[in-house]
């Protein structure tokens, strides 16, 4: 299995990679325009615009669409994230060419209808509604905008209610000329596929889109700060985020360890601490997740409103005795974890296209499967120590709380617990 990339004379780049004895493919584009550049009175559109992406073309009605992808058995789908908006399917081998004609017909010739905006407008808001009714959903938007005020970054992906009701074809037209550059898109497919073949069918598609730059969008700026919201529910939601490094960092790898080792898995130390030895929750993980620039490394748990303090000191504690005391054990099976995460990962297809198309956006090409095990495996002992003693003592912090959280210790409270 050999990564193949090519770049057409717009920019737009072009990755597969074929796996050898499948029948299927998947396919798809992955576009480098997510929630962080929106403005703010944007704030919702790359989601929506998502929303909208199976809407209807000059070609193609909604229930054509649907119809071309899943007459062959396929499976189409879309999602936004904060730096990313992708646009993918998986089909039959025989299919692969029909699969990319429909997602370039929706990239390039939609007609966003006055009359599907207002149905996804309707839908979206009650998306949102959803989410605010989600407990441990809602607590990682409002951690985030705790972590990243005043800041794209910090903003919900869905966007805030009145933004979406206010915004109309001219909006979604606008988004797409300032992020949809042929230098944003990159097509990444895996499986039963030939990169010839889509290298001229992309340039048949995609070819003659005129060359452009987007935007540069504001360097994240770690601000920290606390969210409390008091409300009647049978749980409290705590969530700790604190500063940790992009992915390009040299510390990525370390942080990634240090988090499955700390709350990644039944295990770890804060599995085993607060629910197996004190049964103080049922729900409690750490991990980490990675930006461009910046990165969370994050804590969270759902207990009583009478346990939590307890729990949240305990927490705080962990974290300060793995700076101390992280064994060489531990960082074997987090590094064995994380390998085999990632390998057992990549016998999808699915997960290999988007993994070169991220690997694409973020280095410019996709390293070896070996040289990323290389790296993991490098990460030592005394490296996971140091990391967890920055976060411990040290590390901007971030905190939201949700439900009977009236006796939970403020941000303020264990920030001393820190230092203490």
């Amino acid at each position: 299995m050999t990564v193949e990339l090519t770049t057409l004379d717009n920019g737009l780049r072009v990755v597969s990679e074929r796996m050898d004895g499948l029948q299927s493919a998947s396919i798809g584009v992955w576009v480098s325009a997510g929630g962080r550049n929106e403005r703010i009175e944007q704030n919702g559109i790359a989601h929506f615009l998502e929303h909208m992406a199976f809407k209807g073309t000059k070609t193609r009605s909604a229930l054509q669409i649907a119809e071309a992808i899943e007459d062959v058995g396929g499976y189409i789908n879309a999602y936004t994230s904060r730096e990313v908006t992708a646009y993918y399917a998986r089909v039959l081998e025989n299919d692969t060419k029909l699969a990319l004609d429909v997602i370039a017909d929706i990239l390039r010739n939609p007609v966003f209808d006055a009359r599907e905006i207002e149905t996804e407008r309707g839908v979206i808001l009650q998306e949102i509604g959803q989410a605010l009714d989600t407990p441990d959903d809602v607590i990682f938007d409002w951690l985030q905008e705790r972590a990243y005020q005043d800041q794209a970054l910090g903003r919900t992906i869905l966007g805030e209610a009145a933004n979406i009701r206010g915004f109309g074809r001219s909006d979604l037209e606008t988004f797409v000329d300032e992020h949809y550059g042929p230098e944003q898109i990159i097509l990444s497919a895996a499986g039963a596929v030939d990169h010839e073949q889509l290298v001229e069918q992309a340039q048949a598609l995609f070819g003659d889109m005129a060359s452009r730059k987007s935007g540069a969008f504001e360097n994240a700026r770690f601000t920290g700060g606390e969210m409390r919201r008091e409300k009647d529910l049978e749980q409290a939601h705590f969530a700790l985020a604190f500063e940790a490094p992009g992915y390009r960092d040299p510390d990525f790898f370390t942080a990634q360890i240090y988090t499955i080792a700390l709350g990644g898995g039944m295990s770890s130390r804060l599995f085993q601490e607060i629910r197996e030895k004190r049964g103080l929750c049922y729900t409690i993980f750490a991990q980490t997740g990675a930006y461009e620039d910046t990165g969370l490394t994050t804590i969270y748990a759902g207990t009583s409103g009478d346990e939590l303090a307890e729990l949240t000191g305990i927490t705080i504690d962990e974290m300060k005795r793995a700076a101390d005391d992280m064994t060489p054990e531990e960082v074997a099976r987090a590094r064995a974890q994380m390998k085999a995460g990632l390998l057992m990962g990549l016998e999808s297809s699915s997960a290999r296209a988007e993994r070169m198309a991220r690997m694409v956006q973020i280095w410019g090409k996709v390293p070896p499967i070996e040289e990323t095990v290389a790296r993991i495996d490098n990460v030592t002992t005394g490296d996971v120590r140091v990391f967890a003693e920055d976060i411990a003592a040290s590390a901007p912090a971030a905190l939201a709380l949700y439900g009977p959280v009236g006796k939970a210790p403020g941000l303020e409270a264990l920030q001393a617990r820190r230092a203490a």
